[in-house]
């Protein structure tokens, strides 16, 4: 496994393929399976995460439909399946913890984990590897994002 790029605090992990504007990551699990989650840079945007919903397993989610949403003080938005699958396992752990995303984003904090339909298609429209980190970089410019310390920012644009 490469080590992860940290940029402005906000840890990249290179392996992972990543929809960078929702800042979702996935991961292709050996068995067949993909894990998902928010990135650091999501979870630096929104904040310390009070509440999630998590579709239940068994559940196909289309491709551009949520498998889960996320609620922080400031923001609420969904978890949107860029890879369309059916729900394997949920995190369970984070209905009683929801800020292990804030805390673990790519290890405790993963948020579902789903058998593709049509995997070689999906991938199409997510970035890995060199791309990713570059594309990254490209949106904590964007958006002014600092992570780490002052993840609870948002971005500075909000408070000016």
């Amino acid at each position: 496994m490469a080590e992860p790029t940290v940029y402005r605090g906000c840890v990249i992990p290179p392996d992972l393929y990543y929809d960078i504007d929702n800042q979702v990551w996935f991961r292709i699990n050996d068995d067949g399976t993909v894990t998902v989650g928010a990135t650091d840079i999501g979870q630096a945007r929104a904040g310390k995460i009070i509440n999630i919903r998590i579709k239940a397993p068994g559940r196909k989610v289309a491709k551009g439909k949520p498998y889960a949403s996320l609620e922080s003080g400031k923001w609420t938005g969904p978890i949107p399946a860029v890879i369309e699958g059916e729900v394997v396992e949920r995190n369970e752990e984070l209905f009683d913890n929801p800020e292990l995303i804030n805390d673990d984003p790519y290890g405790k904090g993963w948020i579902v984990r789903i058998k593709p339909v049509n995997l070689e298609r999906d991938l199409k429209d997510l970035v890995t590897g060199e791309e990713a980190i570059q594309k990254q970089k490209e949106y904590i410019e964007r958006e002014d994002v600092n992570c780490g310390e002052d993840r609870a920012q948002i971005s500075k644009k909000f408070y000016k």
